[in-house]
């Protein structure tokens, strides 16, 4: 009898092979598994069988059931999926799709880009902290302590009992507060090159502001540093960023942290200086720079009577809108795929 058992369980897996459509897999369901199934006609034969025998043909006849139930099922799957295809058109010489591959952020490109042009002339990227103390941030850079930036109604102030030297812990306002960290690494030893990137917050929101946004710092110091050395990095980053022709141009403002200090402005790249509907005047304000102040090189810990120095800070996403001619600058942060995709 268990002979018969395999022989049958042959017989259904080759007819399961061939079937071709769900109505002749269901015949064969119940030609062999039905209740008067061929499995169920050989099983009739048990009682004549001795008490061990029929042990060993019971676990066999399920075992045989189960075999053609798998085969049954997957081929009704096979079957199934075959002639949902066979009803929609499929050219087989079509190439396949792709599957979607992102991009970095806007943010993310503009910085790494940043990062290459100021590497390449010597500078040396680094970073420090976002959360900082009130003295490097304000202290230390000169800034008195009625100077407004140093209101809580402009800066964010975390909630931790204050330093007793340092005061204080703020998140980050500017870059600015590297320039010293950057000083006590090197033990005040020029020449210092540097660049840093980071995030600051202020409490400001609107569409040129947002209450997070990224900076870049540059600050050189050095014997002799002047500055034409400042006009010339100025010069120089205008025309990788924005292209040939485009030029720079500094004029007098107060910085706390800088003495002379001075705006720049960058010729706009959409009329080259002549003027038009997105610059109104030919050019384009980008942000900060001058010469380090002494008291900044102090607190740094440099000789102030052997070294010089400049510095700047702009925002990453004021100069990416610039050459983006964005009049939102929200655009950035919205993670609008149809604006991102763009890029």
């Amino acid at each position: 009898m268990r002979q018969q058992l395999l022989n049958t369980k042959n017989q259904a897996l080759a007819l399961i092979n061939e079937a071709s459509s769900p109505e002749e897999i269901e015949r064969l369901r119940i030609a062999f598994l039905g209740r008067k199934g061929k499995i169920n006609q050989l099983l009739k034969k048990l009682p004549d069988l001795s008490k061990t025998e029929k042990a060993k043909v019971g676990k066999l006849a399920n075992e045989v059931k189960q075999a053609i139930e798998n085969a049954l099922n997957n081929k009704l799957q096979v079957t199934s999926y075959k002639l949902q295809v066979a009803d929609e058109f499929f050219d087989t010489t079509l190439p396949g799709k792709k599957p979607e591959v992102g991009h970095l952020h806007l943010i993310t490109q503009a910085i790494e880009e940043i990062t290459d042009i100021f590497t390449k002339i010597g500078f040396i990227r680094v970073r420090y902290p976002e959360v900082d103390w009130d003295w490097y941030i304000f202290e230390a850079l000169n800034m008195p302590k009625d100077h407004p930036a140093r209101d809580e109604w402009e800066t964010f102030f975390v909630n931790e009992k204050p330093d007793p030297k340092k005061g204080k812990m703020v998140l980050s306002v500017h870059t600015s507060g590297g320039q010293i960290h950057e000083m006590h690494r090197l033990k005040g030893k020029p020449p210092i090159r540097m660049l840093n990137i980071a995030k600051c917050y202020r409490r400001q929101q609107d569409v040129t502001h947002t209450a997070m946004f990224h900076q870049f710092e540059g600050l050189v110091v050095g014997k002799g540093i002047n500055i034409t050395h400042l006009k010339g990095v100025l010069d120089h980053f205008a025309q990788m960023w924005f292209g040939k022709g485009v030029k720079s141009r500094i004029r007098p403002f107060n910085f706390c942290f800088t003495e002379p200090s001075f705006e720049v402005d960058f010729t706009c790249s959409n009329c080259m200086g002549r003027g038009c509907r997105f610059c109104k005047s030919g050019w384009h304000e980008v942000g900060g720079a001058g010469m380090v102040h002494p008291n900044v090189l102090k607190a740094g810990g440099v000789n102030t009577k052997k070294y010089t120095g400049f510095a700047f800070g702009w925002g990453v996403e004021r100069i990416l809108s610039l050459r983006l001619r964005l009049d939102d600058i929200r655009l950035l942060y919205e993670s609008n795929l149809q604006f991102l995709e763009q890029f």
